[in-house]
């Protein structure tokens, strides 16, 4: 396998790492978040259609697979996008990224509902868990308390944040179990998947937040740049990764976005970085190496290769 993986990796961190500051452009411009959740599905959708096309692939066909589809698209595009875009309406694109981080913890506590046969946390998990939800309180600072009114703001932005994480977590669950060992390949079932999302906030927004207006070329740009790419091309770069490296590698990307995120917030829209947000961060990444999945013992070899075969989906 050597390095070849190294470029992808680099990229697809960069590409998710920057969606919050774009989506950041965006709701600043006076895009209205669910305006803001829409048009990245429409043009992710764009792309990804395109990408099926240029590889002479075939959408999923049968009812079932659009309604699983349908319901991911739900819990993991639509809902946390709104979330994501109003949260930032409220807080920097930096706390939204390092909040961004919790998705993986999140995914543990739905998939141990949900999944059947999911291994049971041990200690390390657990462990992992707590320091997670004590990295979240540090990065809210709640020792500042929430009586001022920007206080109120960062607590119900943050909040929305967590709360599109949780969405994540829940969706991930539902997509391991009822479409992660469909036969269509993961450009398909992503192209479906962001289309139902498409739709979805198509007729949503129009009754939320009115028509759309022309927000101005910046903010027109930085949804271009989030829908194509960050919600289009890197669904095919974070397969290729996983072919070219395996899921492993392909998880760490959870690693470096955080990173993205606060470099950009902090360079290119000059957001303060506290340092509650660095040590809160870094509490966050410890909790997902924490409650990762140690590596498979040797008889455990079959099971590992399953599990390596599922395509993952990505988040940002």
């Amino acid at each position: 396998m050597g390095r070849r993986w190294w470029p992808g990796f680099v990229v697809l961190s960069a590409i998710w790492g920057s969606s919050f500051a774009l989506i950041k452009v965006a709701v600043d411009a006076g895009v209205p978040p669910v305006w803001v959740a829409a048009w990245r599905c429409l043009l992710g959708a764009s792309a990804l259609w395109a990408v099926l096309a240029a590889r002479r692939e075939s959408a999923p066909r049968d009812l079932a697979t659009w309604g699983h589809c349908a319901l991911v698209a739900l819990l993991l595009n639509a809902v946390p996008f709104v979330l994501v875009s109003y949260g930032e309406t409220r807080v920097s694109s930096v706390l939204a990224g390092v909040v961004n981080a919790t998705t993986p913890l999140f995914t543990l506590l739905f998939a141990l509902v949900v999944v059947p046969g999911e291994a049971r946390p041990g200690r390390r998990r657990i462990a992992g868990l707590a320091l997670g939800f004590a990295g979240v309180l540090t990065l809210l600072g709640v020792w500042h308390g929430f009586g001022s009114a920007s206080g109120t703001g960062v607590l119900a932005g943050g909040l929305a944040c967590l709360a599109a994480t949780c969405c994540y977590g829940a969706g991930f669950a539902y997509l391991r179990r009822h479409l992660s060992t469909r036969p269509h390949s993961a450009a398909a079932l992503s192209a479906a998947q962001i289309t139902c999302a498409a739709v979805e906030l198509a007729v949503a927004a129009p009754v939320a937040a009115g028509v759309p207006r022309w927000p101005g070329a910046g903010a027109a740009a930085a949804l271009l740049v989030l829908g194509a790419l960050g919600t289009g091309i890197a669904y095919v770069l974070n397969l290729d990764l996983v072919r070219t490296a395996g899921t492993a590698v392909a998880a760490a990307v959870t690693y470096a976005t955080p990173l993205w995120s606060t470099a950009l917030g902090a360079l290119l829209l000059a957001e303060p970085v506290g340092w509650n947000t660095l040590v809160g961060g870094l509490a966050v990444i410890a909790a997902v190496a924490l409650t990762r999945q140690p590596p498979a013992a040797p008889g455990d070899g079959a099971r590992a290769g399953r599990r390596g075969r599922r395509e993952r989906q990505p988040v940002g």
